[in-house]
């Protein structure tokens, strides 16, 4: 009797985990050159 690691499980957990976290660093890095715009944009004002 020969018991097989399933690994696809671990590959698929992996792989989501991968674009859910790059996906998170692109919004905050997003949100951040937001933010830094807009403060520029406000101190080119004054």
């Amino acid at each position: 009797m020969h018991e097989s690691f399933a690994q696809w499980p671990y590959v698929i957990a992996a792989y989501a985990l991968g674009v859910g976290a790059t996906l998170a660093m692109v919004a905050t890095s997003w949100i951040a050159m937001r933010r830094a715009e807009k403060r520029r944009d406000e101190a080119r004002k004054l």
